[in-house]
Parts: C-alpha cells; structure tokens; sequence
C-alpha cells in the first residue's frame, strides 16, 4: 500500500503566523517593513468611488436636451451640494414661468450629456482602511496594496465560522470539551469576551450572546438547522441558508468558529487545553471560511504567547500520514463536517461525478454508513 497523506486543522501553542492584509482596490500603505504593529494599526488606506447617481434633467424639467443644457448654472467637475440650484429654464420671453431645478444629489458633476440632457453626479467615495488584526512586525510591503505581518504566538484553526474579525479577550465558559454550552452561562459580563465552549452552542445561547455583547464564540458544533434560524432571524432574512462555499462577511453581532463540525460533537482535548491555558489573553478571531479553491479556516489567533503550556500534537496527526484506522473529517458536501476513520485505500483512481479521476479512500462515517470520498476532501483529527 501506498503512503497517503492529507492536511488537518493546525493546533499550535507556539508558532509563526503571516497574515497578508489587503487593500480591495490600489491605495497607500502607511508602514514601513520593520514596524511594530497592534491589532487596530491602520496600516494602508484607500477610498472606494462613489456611487453616480443619474439626473434625466432634461425629462425632468420637461424640455429638449439643448435646451436642459442652456439652462445649467453648473458645468462638469463643480461639486453641487443637495438643494443647490443647477438649472433655470428660459421662460416665457426670458421672463415669465422659469422653472427652477435643485440637485437631489451631494457630488461632483461628473457627466453632462449633450444627446440625452442626463447629469451625472458622482456622491462622495468611501474611505477604506485596512488594520493589522494582529501584534506584529510588518515583514513586507505591497506597495498601493497592502503588507504581511507576522508574529509568533498561539494558532488554532477551526473547520467553520460565520462573522467577520473581531479582537477580544479569552473566558472558558464551560467546565469540558464535552460540556455544551446554553443559554444559561452567559451573562452581560461577558461582553466584548470570546467565549470557548464544549461540545455544541444552542440556538439560544447564540441569540443570548448577541444581547449580551459577546464578541466570539468558539465551540466544537452547532446544529445546523439551529444556526440557520438564528442567522435568519439577526439578518432579518426568512429561509437563510448556510453558504459553506465561503462565510465571514455576515453583518452579525459576533463571530462564530466551529473546530470540528455541525452536530453535538466535543472539542478536541488538545484544542480545548490550549485554549484554557490561553484565558484571559488577546485573541483575534475570523469566522471566514472557504472550502473550495483557496481555502481559508477560521482561526483564533493569540500573538506573542509566553509561558504557554505545551501540547504535543499526535505524530499520525502531525505527519499527516493516512492509514486504516485514522481518525478523519469529510470537509467537503455532502458529508461535510462529518466525522469517521478510514477503512480503506484504494490503489487506483476513482472517476467522480465531475469526470475527473482522483484517488479515493473509504471511509466509515460515525453515523455507521460506509463511503468512497476523493482524499482531498477529508482532514485528520485527533481521537477524543
């Protein structure tokens, strides 16, 4: 048999972390390489254009287009404040019944159509900026991107999130990584916390945590149907559906990381200890999530930890060597989440539903059914 092998969630008292942090479009990087930066550093800036809005002046004023434009007391590149006057037709013998137009707009004069007698006006753009999220020391600059900070310290990478970065202060609220935690042990405060909990957070725990100013919540699962309702009710959308593809730019009162999957299932032991040992430090945390070309784990990240204790990671895990027996999570659809063990490894490629021909492994789910999946789409986990 053949020696496979897969990539797992990284689990790590100690170790180097980059994280790149980009511009959406060309700015101005404000650091240099070298420098010390905290979590909230602005460290490059831009401004995003700002919508053009459209006048149909000439319909509006219920003239031609000529002579919408002989009326203007603007021209292009002014900036007009809404209400300012920017037209007054002719009247009647240059005299009687003009009619006056007022900008519903605050911009700048962008276009003046000679054909059509429409004005556009450009409203003001969007400053961006873009924080380190972490302490740091800015290891390299793109310049009119971005940069790279990198800093050593705590890393625990989860399977699923929703919420975007948040940065705040660590609390065990449960006894053990296999302790749900409900509604009950959270209270007002916990606010501005990130939570750690066990095996499973309740629907109404979520919605507690909203109320109470809880900024995170990492736990091992959720129930699926659970989480949908909650988001469905936060965003004020009736049938919201969980997006796998990619989350993290939910507009929603906190941020959510999930380290083994939907359902009841307890937190890792090692994932649970080092985040115990981690309380009471700064942690900043992203839900964002992407399993396909590109993936991206949520993460909790705690920079510069001393003192820390140290957790050996399992050398099946660390090696990331696939053998019968080892413990596994499908992370893709559709049993994504779901844990299992291998109990087989094919030799040869398999042609999947896509036409394309990948090397498989079957595997045992937890729920007792037996299934082919490529070897790409599972991660090894530690036996709790």
């Amino acid at each position: 048999m053949g020696t496979a092998y897969t990539p797992g969630l990284k689990v790590s008292a100690q170790t180097t972390i980059e994280k790149m942090r980009r511009l959406p479009l060309k700015g101005q990087v404000v650091v240099r390489e070298g420098d010390r930066v905290s979590p909230h550093t602005i460290v490059a800036r831009t401004e995003l254009p700002g919508i053009m809005q459209m006048i149909k002046l000439a319909e509006r004023m219920g003239v031609e287009p000529k002579d919408a434009l002989e009326a203007l007391k603007i021209k292009q590149g002014d900036l007009v404040r809404k209400d300012d006057l920017i037209a007054v037709s002719a009247g009647l013998w240059g005299r009687f019944f003009k009619s006056e137009f007022k900008s519903p707009y605050t911009g700048i004069i962008e276009l003046i159509s000679p054909t059509t007698g429409n004005i556009g006006v450009r409203e003001a753009p969007t400053p961006v900026e873009k924080e380190a999220y972490v302490s740091g020391i800015v290891t390299k600059v793109i310049e009119g991107e971005g940069v790279v900070v990198a800093c050593e310290g705590a890393l625990v990478q989860g399977i699923f999130g929703v919420g975007g970065e948040r940065l705040g202060t660590l609390e065990v609220a449960v006894a053990s990584a296999d302790e749900p935690l409900t509604e009950d042990k959270i209270n007002p405060s916990q606010a501005g916390k990130i939570l750690i909990g066990g095996s499973i957070v309740t629907g109404g725990a979520l919605r507690k945590a909203a109320v109470c100013g809880v900024l995170g919540i990492v736990v091992g699962g959720v129930i699926d149907r659970e989480l949908m309702d909650y988001l469905a009710e936060a965003l004020n959308e009736p049938g919201y559906d969980i997006g796998v593809a990619i989350t993290g730019q939910e507009p929603i009162a906190f941020t959510l990381i999930l380290t083994e999957g939907f359902g009841t299932i307890a937190m890792a032991t090692r994932t649970f200890a080092l985040l115990k040992s981690l309380e009471g430090r700064t942690a900043s945390i992203n839900g964002a999530t992407q399993i396909r070309a590109g993936v991206i784990r949520p993460e909790v990240i705690v920079p510069n930890v001393e003192g820390v204790m140290h957790i050996p990671i399992p050398a099946d895990a660390a090696s990331g060597m696939l053998d019968i027996g080892t413990p596994i999570r499908v992370i893709r659809e559709p049993y994504f989440g779901i844990l299992g063990k291998v109990s087989g490894l094919p030799h040869e490629p398999v042609q999947v539903e896509s036409e394309t021909w990948v090397r498989v492994l079957e595997a045992q789910l937890a729920d007792g059914r037996t299934v082919m999946v490529p070897r790409a789409n599972v991660e090894i986990i530690e036996t709790v």
